[in-house]
């Protein structure tokens, strides 16, 4: 066995631990690092409480607590939240705290009076708990990186996705399309990075009061008798991306491949999505993906390869902003990098 600890410079010393939502993943970023796992004693009492303690000393090492938010989310949160503060009760010389995906991004704003800011409680706890970084990958709005006082490595699954489609599909017959004006700038991204495909949008409403519904009207771009890479960050229950489609067929699209970072996957998504007629729907493994989520459309990613390089150049005192080099940040809805 290969021992759990990697060793930098004299006096440091790399750990990574995991929870009990995603303990693949992290499987795959130990191996990618030539460590495994530190083990971990975790479970949970009759009232649902949780019990967390590390097997080895953890003094003096800089600590990676990897734990995707995904379902059971409140409880991945949670056991997180008592991993870092073992951690820092136990004399860890650095915490940084790896979160795929971050929990309850997608609320990083007030749309309504007396709403919660869930996204800002987020980073709060973690800074509670002990946290001294947080990495996560393609946080719904970059600029919510400010609610963290501390480094915020965000990193981009682009590079992993781009590559895929570029190696698949014949780029003089694609076109890139957001499927909102929110997200059109990472679309961009997109047609940039394809050698600088037609770009398109879809027109869409959207009821505040209403969570996981929008409306798709129209596609702002030309389409027609292009294969369409429709882009996102997440789906969650489906709705936006089959609506979408459906635009884009009338629109005269000849194909539909959709892409996203975060195959959360939610109640209705995998029936909406295997009826949408996509050609194909491509996502990461930020979060797990079970057997009854997957069907012979589904293409799963692994972003074990950029988790485990970004850890390394954190713990080496590296650029994480050079893994993406060839990919430029922009400001606004785009991506920006610690």
């Amino acid at each position: 066995m290969v021992s759990a600890i990697l060793e930098g410079r004299p006096g440091k010393n790399l750990i990574l631990v995991t929870g009990r939502t995603h303990p693949k993943l992290a499987a795959d970023v130990a191996d990618q690092l030539g460590i495994d796992v530190l083990e971990t004693t975790a479970y949970d009492f009759a009232n649902g409480e949780m019990y967390v303690r590390y097997t080895e000393s953890v003094r003096g090492a800089d600590v990676f607590v990897l734990q995707s938010h995904a379902d059971p989310i409140n409880k991945s949160i949670m056991e997180q939240l008592i991993m870092i503060d073992a951690l820092k009760r136990a004399s860890a010389r650095s915490i940084t705290a790896v979160c795929p995906l971050l929990g309850y991004s997608r609320q990083d704003k007030k749309h309504l009076g007396r709403e919660p800011i869930s996204c800002r409680l987020m980073f709060d706890l973690l800074k509670a708990a002990g946290a001294d970084r947080i990495m996560s990958v393609d946080l719904h709005a970059s600029q919510s990186q400010g609610f963290f006082d501390g480094p915020v490595d965000h990193l981009i699954a682009m590079p992993v996705l781009v590559d895929y489609v570029r190696d698949r599909m014949d780029l003089s017959k694609v076109a890139v399309v957001s499927p909102d004006a929110g997200r059109i700038r990472v679309a961009e991204q997109w047609a940039q990075r394809l050698g600088g495909v037609p770009l398109a949008f879809i027109h869409k409403t959207r009821d505040v009061t209403q969570p996981n519904k929008a409306v798709a009207h129209r596609v702002v771009g030309e389409v027609k008798g292009l294969d369409c890479v429709l882009v996102d960050d997440l789906i969650d229950t489906g709705g936006t991306i089959a609506e979408a489609c459906n635009v884009l067929r009338d629109a005269g699209a000849n194909s539909i491949t959709i892409v996203a970072t975060h195959g959360v996957m939610s109640g209705p998504a995998v029936q909406r999505l295997r009826d949408c007629q996509a050609k194909e729907v491509v996502v990461t493994d930020t979060v797990p993906i079970p057997s009854e989520k997957r069907w012979d459309g589904l293409t799963v990613l692994s972003i074990a390869p950029l988790l485990s390089s970004a850890i390394r150049a954190v713990f080496e005192d590296g650029s994480v902003a050079k893994l993406f080099d060839t990919y430029p940040a922009h400001h606004g809805q785009g991506f920006l990098f610690a």
